[in-house]
């Protein structure tokens, strides 16, 4: 799967800002509460990383809340990293953004990561690579907020991924297609167990793992370096 065939499409890049919130339960929320996190034990003047900055939003989200806080977004899509850009209008003065993968992200330290809606593209050995990277570059005790797919231990992913699409299609749903979407999307993404992902976390060196959201195929954790 070219995963990142969708995020360099021109169609699909514009109408990444319409239909993602669409997609995701609780999208905003989603947002609030990873800034909540962050929070909890970042600076006022916080230096944050975020993994997969894409699009701008979460980066907006967080800029908005916290006007002393200042960022760097990675992502390897410069349709992205532009669409970004253009999300964030005057508040990029606090952001710097980065073309590329984790591997082009400063050295830090940094007060807080977030990786959002990102790390269901990648295998196993890649996110568990990915996410040694963060912690490499976090503070001790920084917090590290992800949001992405999983599934219950021992459930059918096709199942949570086909409810998640019905969710996207809104109130007209059809449920069969969604059925067939979800069977599809489990075929194509490398998605782990919320068993599995919270022991890549502890593996990678992180601590105090904790969910803090689910909504369907995504679920969401806090854990720190």
């Amino acid at each position: 799967m070219d995963w990142m065939q969708p995020f360099t499409d021109p169609g699909m890049v514009a109408r990444y800002i319409e239909d993602t919130p669409r997609r995701v339960p609780g999208f905003a929320d989603i947002h609030r509460m990873a800034m909540i996190l962050l929070a909890e034990c970042a600076p006022e003047t916080a230096d944050i990383l975020v993994v997969g900055a894409g699009g701008g939003l979460e980066l907006k989200a967080f800029a908005e809340a916290q006007p002393s806080w200042r960022f760097i977004g990675v992502d390897p899509s410069a349709e992205m990293i532009d669409l970004a850009c253009d999300v964030l209008g005057p508040l990029q003065s606090r952001v710097d953004l980065i073309q590329g993968f984790i591997d082009a992200a400063p050295a830090g330290p940094f007060d807080g990561a977030c990786c959002l809606l990102t790390l269901h593209f990648l295998a196993k050995d890649e996110r568990l690579r990915t996410l040694r990277e963060i912690r490499r570059r976090l503070k001790p005790g920084a917090p590290l907020i992800v949001a992405h797919h999983s599934f219950p231990g021992g459930a059918d992913a096709s199942a949570w991924l086909g409810r998640s699409a019905a969710f996207a299609s809104g109130s007209g749903a059809d449920f069969a297609q969604a059925r067939m979407s979800g069977a599809r999307m489990a075929e194509l993404l490398p998605l782990l167990s919320t068993d599995e992902e919270e022991a890549v976390l502890r593996e990678a060196g992180f601590s105090d793992v904790a969910l803090f959201y689910a909504g369907f195929s995504f679920r969401g954790w806090v854990s720190r370096a």
